[in-house]
């Protein structure tokens, strides 16, 4: 008799719960919902609470307190009324946004003495939580093993969406998502509810939030002040609204009481947030084309577009802020690829998963996953080149601004002219005119000239012929070089000049025709973007999904087969951008023979770095002079030499992503010491193999953050608002 995939799912979830209980400390991301069946765990590590305290449906839990700000970082209440800490790299964007020459926020830092200099910011969401709940047997409801997977698909998907529908009608403002965990075999509900109306508080200037720069970045010792202040209003029933000057401060059901007793080696910590990604039980070959071909690649490309950004950006204070975010964002996976590249290797871990490949396929012959991870690896080399040459559109074709901006301007304009509605041509032109001061502001056309060469040089030399794309074999032949091709596509461009630009649309809306608008829609950085997407579309990406399609399948049986072939081993799902507890201790390492770090830094290691002659290492006049005067206040404790100092940055076990960044990093009675900002370099293989020797996460003690917004910035009202516990 036909197993229906109900009976196997429940098999399933039972094996999940087994794996799920004998999971350790230090690696793991778990979900809330379940964490009961750690608790007695987190408890024997010192955590002082109950479960109900960390996730609860029928009452205020820390869950309440921890929100997903943006699409990519995590935040934290910490006042009664609505205001929130996340990093300052995670609200970068909005203060770049509020800077100008004239009010250098970015520099300078902000803050907002009272409720009405409150900065909002249009598009910002920050989301709460409402609960999480398991729907596996509802998501394959009438789903049966003899079914196709385009059939299985079918069914999940209008489940899934019966399950949202009913989600999201339950109240105001709330969105839902079912999300996959396990490669499938297992899917969860998410609900959450989203607020809309977010300003900025306060922001230090970046010699704090950016202290260290890309130098620093991923690395430790750290002495980052990383955080920025938002504000959640709601309407005058605490539901979210859109921005109204009427709207109020959000009263949460839960907000963080901030610790004062600090941190030492040892202590229990947990982060509470959102990684974003993490590809824990991938196939060996998987993880030796990320070390081996990926990553390599990808650096080499982002070095030389980060060079070009970095000279212009220091010869010139508007250059630098036009460009500061973009350089960050360039930065950041940059350097965090190489700690990948160089942490997978020096575990050996490729060979080390084809050892357990090895020993997988001699337990499972005469089962149904005899030879999934030969068919694994035969997929993942048929990939490879379609990977590769996707690699290469991302980071060099794509990453072009004036194309990217031509392009969809273009689309939008051609979407307008089709359109015989007025307000579908009047809400057109608005946002184009949207569009366009959005993109001169931060542009900066040598910048983008010479990366094109760049990085279109370095695409002709490396991709191989077969799949680069007719239209640039064809120009690279008519023209001989990336730079002379440049000098055309950019010197013939419209879009390269804004008032050439607005001069078209001008004269095109006086005469009432799109005569004119042709020269836009056929403009040579139209072109230029729109053949590489044709490319992409047509050739690369169809073979990338069928591939990737197969090989995911392939892992929803390699997944349940890990299970049953090691039932004792420590399973937790993949990171998804959904809401994770991780737990561990403060805790130093040793990178290298003869080195340890320790766990904790503080002023005195700003202090030593600073350097006025280093952008990244200027550290503001103000934190010199409280630091020769000693005028630490409340927040100064006793340092290592007896005396006194400011605790800065902490690093401690718990395993983190990005997505974490914003975190709260909170201590064995689940108040606030910290907030997550980064990891080790050491440990940035931690998305694919965790190490327990060097996987550290990076975070700011809140006491700095106290201090800054104290003795720095003179906001101590914003402090007046917080609970704390001595």
């Amino acid at each position: 008799m036909m197993k229906t995939y109900r009976t196997i799912a429940a098999a399933a979830s039972v094996m999940l719960s087994a794996a799920f209980f004998n999971a350790s400390a230090d690696e793991g991301m778990w979900l809330p919902a379940l964490i009961s069946e750690r608790i007695g765990d987190m408890q024997e590590k010192g955590f002082r609470l109950e479960a109900e305290d960390i996730y609860s449906i029928n009452r205020a839990s820390l869950k309440d307190a921890v929100v997903l700000f943006g699409r990519g970082c995590t935040g934290e209440l910490i006042s009664a009324e609505g205001l929130l800490l996340t990093n300052h790299h995670c609200g970068y964007a909005q203060i770049q946004k509020h800077s100008s020459v004239e009010h250098d926020y970015l520099k300078d830092g902000f803050w907002a003495m009272s409720r009405s200099e409150e900065l909002p910011n249009e598009g910002l969401t920050v989301s709460f939580l409402d609960r999480m709940e398991d729907v596996t047997d509802a998501v394959l409801a009438g789903y049966s093993e003899g079914m196709d997977e385009m059939q299985r698909d079918s069914i999940v998907k209008a489940n899934s969406k019966i399950l949202i529908d009913k989600a999201v009608s339950e109240g105001k403002g709330l969105e839902a998502d079912v999300e996959a965990l396990y490669y499938g075999n297992q899917y969860f509900l998410f609900v959450y509810r989203v607020f809309r109306d977010i300003r900025l508080v306060g922001a230090p200037p970046s010699s704090i939030g950016k202290f260290g720069g890309d130098t620093d970045n991923w690395m430790w010792p750290r002495h980052t002040g990383d955080f920025s202040i938002f504000r959640i209003y709601a309407d005058k029933d605490n539901n979210p609204a859109e921005y109204s000057e009427s709207n109020v401060p959000y009263t949460p059901r839960k907000y963080f009481r901030i610790s004062l007793k600090g941190v030492k080696e040892g202590d229990f910590t947990f982060v509470y947030g959102y990684p974003g990604s993490t590809r824990e039980y991938i196939l060996s070959e998987g993880v030796r084309y990320i070390s081996e071909i990926s990553d390599p690649h990808k650096i080499g490309l982002r070095s030389l577009r980060l060079d070009i950004q970095d000279r212009y950006m220091s010869q010139s204070q508007a250059v630098r802020i036009q460009y500061s975010s973009k350089n960050a964002g360039v930065a950041n996976s940059w350097k965090k690829w190489q700690g990948e590249m160089r942490g997978i290797r020096k575990m050996d871990t490729v060979e080390k998963k084809r050892e357990y490949e090895k020993r997988f396929e001699a337990w499972a012959a005469g089962t149904e996953y005899e030879g999934i991870t030969d068919r694994l690896d035969s997929l993942y080399r048929l990939l490879e080149p379609y990977s590769y040459a996707a690699d290469y559109y991302n980071e060099t074709a794509r990453t072009v601004e004036l194309s990217r901006f031509a392009t969809g301007y273009a689309d939008i304009l051609h979407g307008a002219m089709l359109s015989a509605r007025d307000t579908a041509v009047d809400k057109a032109a608005m946002e184009l005119e949207r569009l366009a001061e959005a993109f001169y502001k931060d542009y900066f056309l040598p910048i983008d000239k010479e990366s094109f060469i760049a990085v279109m040089d370095r695409f002709d030399r490396n991709v191989p012929a077969g799949f680069k794309p007719e239209y640039f074999v064809r120009n690279m032949s008519r023209y001989g070089t990336a730079e002379i091709w440049a000098d055309s596509l950019f010197g013939n461009s419209v879009f390269a000049d804004s008032s050439a630009l607005a001069g078209i649309v001008t004269a095109a809306g006086e005469t009432g025709t799109g005569a004119d608008i042709t020269v836009l829609t056929d403009d040579p950085a139209v072109e230029f973007g729109r053949a590489f997407d044709e490319w992409y579309r047509e050739d690369i990406l169809p073979v990338r999904r069928r591939l990737s399609r197969e090989i995911t399948l392939l892992y929803r049986d390699y997944m349940k087969g890990q299970m049953e072939f090691e039932p004792g081993k420590e399973f937790y799902p993949d990171a998804n951008l959904t809401l994770r507890v991780a737990y561990g201790s403060v805790r130093g390492y040793s990178p290298a023979d003869g080195t340890y770090y320790l766990p904790s830094s503080t002023i005195e290691g700003i202090m030593q770095k600073d350097n006025p002659e280093i952008f990244d290492y200027d550290v503001p006049e103000r934190l010199r002079e409280i630091y020769r005067t000693k005028d630490y206040g409340r927040w100064g404790i006793s340092g290592a030499d007896g005396g006194e100092t400011v605790p800065v940055c902490f690093i401690a076990t718990n395993h983190t992503s990005g997505g974490n960044s914003g975190s709260p990093v909170i201590n064995a009675d689940g108040d606030l010491i910290g907030i997550n900002f980064d990891r080790v370099w050491e440990g940035t293989m931690s998305d694919i193999v965790f190490d327990p020797d060097l996987c550290r996460n990076i975070a700011l003690d809140i006491r700095y953050v106290l201090f800054v917004i104290d003795k720095v910035a003179g906001a101590s009202h914003l402090i007046d608002e917080m609970s704390f516990s001595e």
